[in-house]
C-alpha cells in the first residue's frame, strides 16, 4: 500500500481526482494531504480566525470534491480553483448567517498563545494580521487572502471569485495599502524593530 501512495505523489491534482472516481480511494488520501490544509487556511482567514468553522468548511468542501470526481471534466478547470471557489461560497454563506447574530452573545475564543516569547511574537503578528485582513471589505479580504496568503495567481482568483483579472489587481492593491495603513504604526510593537 505504501508503494502505491509513494507512486502517487508525482501526479496531478487532476489525475488523482481522476483515479479515486474510478474506485481508487489511496488517490483521495493523497490530493487531501496535497488540497486540504491550504483550504484550511485560507477558510480560516475569510472566517476571522474560527479554526472550527474553518475545519467545516474545508470538509465540507472535499466532500463536493470528492462528489464530483466520477463525472469531473477534465481539462476545464483546475482542481485548487474548483475547491477555492467552493470554499469561498462556503465561507461567504457562513459570514452572511453570522450578521444575524448578536455579536455580544457570542463567547470570546479560549487563548491558545504559547507560553515562549516567539510563539508569542508569531501570534501576536497573526492576530494583528487577522485583525487588519477583517477590516477589509470581504472581496478585498477574499482577494488579498488568495492573492498573498495563499499564493493563488491573478487569473486563478478572477475565476474563484467570478470578475476580471483587472478587478483582482484593483482589489488587492486597494486590500494591501488598507493593510500597509493599518499595520504601519505597529513594526514596533510587533517587533519588527525600525529597519
Amino acid at each position: 500500500m505504501t508503494m502505491a501512495l509513494d507512486a502517487y505523489t508525482e501526479a496531478t491534482d487532476e489525475a488523482l481526482l481522476v483515479l479515486y472516481g474510478n474506485g481508487d480511494p489511496s488517490a483521495a488520501q493523497i490530493l487531501t494531504r496535497r488540497l486540504a490544509p491550504r483550504v484550511l487556511g485560507y477558510a480560516s482567514r475569510l472566517l476571522g480566525g474560527d479554526r472550527a468553522e474553518a475545519e467545516d468548511v474545508t470538509q465540507e468542501a472535499m466532500l463536493r470534491l470528492w462528489k464530483q470526481a466520477p463525472k469531473w471534466r477534465t481539462g476545464e478547470a483546475k482542481i485548487s480553483t474548483w475547491l477555492y471557489t467552493v470554499a469561498t461560497n462556503l465561507c461567504t454563506d457562513r459570514l452572511r448567517k453570522r450578521r444575524s447574530v448578536d455579536i455580544d452573545a457570542i463567547e470570546e475564543p479560549a487563548d491558545d498563545t504559547p507560553s515562549a516569547v516567539d510563539g508569542m511574537i508569531q501570534a501576536d503578528r497573526a492576530t494583528a494580521l487577522q485583525d487588519a485582513l477583517n477590516t477589509l471589505p470581504e472581496r478585498q479580504r477574499m482577494a488579498v487572502a488568495l492573492r498573498h496568503l495563499e499564493g493563488a495567481s491573478n487569473p486563478e482568483i478572477a475565476d474563484i471569485l467570478e470578475i476580471s483579472v483587472e478587478a483582482v489587481e484593483s482589489l488587492t492593491a486597494r486590500g494591501k495599502r488598507a493593510l500597509a495603513t493599518a499595520l504601519a504604526g505597529r513594526r514596533k510593537e510587533l517587533g519588527y524593530g525600525e529597519d
